[in-house]
């Protein structure tokens, strides 16, 4: 193996963003998109997972199909089906909710992500 090969990369190690990380919960740190796996204060290193099937927050009228693209809204902290500017896509739905749905699994693409112009 490379000896500068330093991990995979499906969990990372960063410092949380203004207002620190809860576990479970997504975050965009720069332009990666992750779900915390502990919780930290702003500053302190927290493992973050880049991939993998997630039960993500959505809004009650969200109403994707399944292998739609999701959209994070990093304002709103939810996940939704519909692009619009600032949203970040962060992978796929894999189930189809229904509207009254308080969440929405969705498999993160675990790739550098910008925000939709």
């Amino acid at each position: 193996m490379a000896i500068n090969f330093k991990q995979p990369g499906e969990t990372v190690e960063l410092p949380a963003p203004s207002g620190g990380v809860v576990s479970g919960q997504g975050y965009v740190i720069g332009a990666l998109f992750v779900v915390a796996l502990g919780t930290a204060a702003q500053g302190e290193l927290f493992r973050g997972k880049t991939n993998g099937a997630w039960e993500l927050p959505k809004a009650a009228s969200v109403t994707p199909a399944v292998g739609a693209v999701a959209y994070w809204n990093n304002t709103a902290k939810t996940v939704t089906g519909t692009s619009a500017t600032g949203l970040f896509p962060i992978g796929v739905f894999i189930a189809a909710p229904a509207g009254g749905d308080a969440v929405a699994l969705v498999r993160l693409d675990g790739v550098a992500t910008a925000a939709a112009a």
